[in-house]
């Protein structure tokens, strides 16, 4: 017996061999950047703090509170977002429940007639027909002494995290969407009332020009100048009515009711927004974004994935045993008589598939490739973000502080205006004229005011919104 088993030995030395030629040799773990490439230089100011989880109320409008909520709880986008997030979890449970022992219960009956010209001619079993009844417990385990089914399962955990911080980047967008298209009907709403002044004083200039007209003072070309702002005018005030519109069937979308299920709006002043940005935004960016944390996720599961892939060139080891009774009495089938108890161990190697193996292991490596080229287009796409908003969101800052002083000067010049009227050294038309250009001044304020707002809540959601994902211990 022992030159066989010595043969035994070394046959299966020879298959192992075999089996592990072309094993790939372990690769080194992928090293991703640790910091974003951001350069923010001209933009220093008052420093600022990263958004808070609910970035939203720092605008204080309780509004605007109650519709992302409403949008976080019923949006059909995030409804998506956690459909993807659940089928994740449970491929986890899935890769999970195959890398275990498998137990399996058996129990079948069958009836079975004799063939007169077979190996057991019933004329000497005096019978014909007969039954045979079983039952069993067949318990089977495969070793995972290569890390297979572990990696397995890690990179099925490792997408479930991917999946989870793209349902909080889906928030995100969803929630300064949101945000974003209020305060765009806050600023419709702001300028319409002042069109709507203009209109007023536009319609009291005409009425002006019309009497000197009768008088004979002015030409009939001034009354068509005049017809033709105040149409200027109207068009401006059905533009922003329009877009007030508009902005509400978006909002309705976005919260996934009808419009008329959406809270009662009131117009209010835009917030003030602030111009300081974090100390440590540089460093910091990678983990507070959910979008680049998923695409860290994925480049882990992707290096799992071809771990498993690797473990494929080495053989499988698993035990099968067996555990039944069999009879073809089935009074006595649980008689200790009538078990059938087996046992065997089985090696798997992979010899002649090979080609099969390497082309599986250069897939996983191009998987690899594929993700840390989309970390890199997200985490500059990222930088890219933050570096824009925070530039617009400053240079609106610079503007505003010009037409500030355009305003104030508009309003010298009216307030002048009106004070020659009273003193009768100048006609009204001279105080309309100036309240013209004065409210020119204040409705190109308030569209800054409306792009100071929209650019602060694209850097928010540039910095991540709040989010700050677990980071994957190393």
């Amino acid at each position: 017996m022992r030159p066989c088993l010595g043969t035994g030995f070394v046959m299966v030395a020879l298959t192992y061999a075999a089996g592990c030629a072309g094993l790939p040799p372990k690769p080194p773990p992928v090293k991703l950047p640790v910091d974003a490439p951001l350069s923010l230089s001209g933009l220093a100011g008052e420093r600022g703090d990263w958004p808070a989880e609910k970035w939203w109320t720092q605008y204080g409008d309780p509004v605007l509170d109650q519709l992302i909520d409403m949008a976080l709880a019923s949006s059909p986008t995030l409804a998506t977002a956690h459909a993807r997030f659940d089928t994740a979890q449970q491929s986890v449970r899935i890769t999970a429940a195959a890398a275990g022992a498998h137990v399996d219960a058996s129990a079948d009956t069958s009836r079975q007639r004799l063939s007169d010209n077979g190996l057991f001619p019933p004329q000497l079993l005096g019978f014909h027909w007969y039954n045979l009844n079983d039952l069993g417990l067949q318990v089977s385990y495969t070793f995972d002494w290569w890390g297979k089914q572990r990696d397995a399962v890690e990179a099925a955990v490792d997408q479930a995290h991917a999946a989870q911080a793209d349902r909080a980047a889906a928030a995100l967008m969803l929630a300064s969407s949101v945000a974003d298209t209020y305060f765009g009907w806050q600023s419709d709403q702001s300028r319409l009332i002042l069109a709507q002044e203009r209109e007023a004083t536009v319609a009291r200039e005409g009425s002006i020009m019309a009497a000197r007209i009768r008088a004979e003072l002015e030409s009939g070309d001034e009354a068509r100048r005049a017809d033709s702002n105040l149409a200027a005018v109207r068009e401006r005030i059905a533009d922003l009515e329009g877009s007030a519109r508009l902005r509400i069937v978006a909002l309705a979308a976005l919260v996934g009711c009808s419009p008329d299920q959406l809270p009662a709006m009131t117009p209010r002043p835009l917030p003030a927004i602030g111009n300081g940005l974090p100390d440590d935004v540089k460093i910091d960016l990678i983990a507070r974004r959910a979008d680049l944390t998923a695409s860290r996720w994925r480049v882990e599961a992707a290096q799992k994935e071809r771990e498993s892939a690797r473990a494929e060139f080495f053989p499988d080891v698993s035990i099968n045993a067996l555990i039944g009774v069999q009879s073809v009495d089935v009074g006595k089938l649980l008689q200790y008589s009538s078990r059938v108890p087996a046992a065997t161990a089985a090696i798997h190697l992979p010899i002649f598939d090979r080609g099969l193996l390497k082309a599986r292991y250069g897939a996983s490596q191009a998987a690899i490739d594929a993700a840390v080229a989309g970390y890199q287009d997200t985490l500059v796409g990222a930088a890219r973000d933050v570096a824009t908003q925070a530039t617009s969101r400053a240079d609106i800052g610079a503007q505003r502080k010009q037409r500030l002083i355009e305003v104030e000067a508009a309003e010298r010049l009216k307030s002048s205006a009106a004070a020659r009227v009273r003193q009768g050294i100048a006609d009204s038309r001279m105080e309309l004229a100036a309240t013209e250009i004065w409210m020119e001044q204040r409705d190109a304020l308030l569209q800054l005011d409306s792009a100071a707002v929209s650019s602060d809540i694209g850097l928010q959601r540039a910095l991540g919104g709040g989010y700050l994902g677990n980071e994957k211990q190393k």
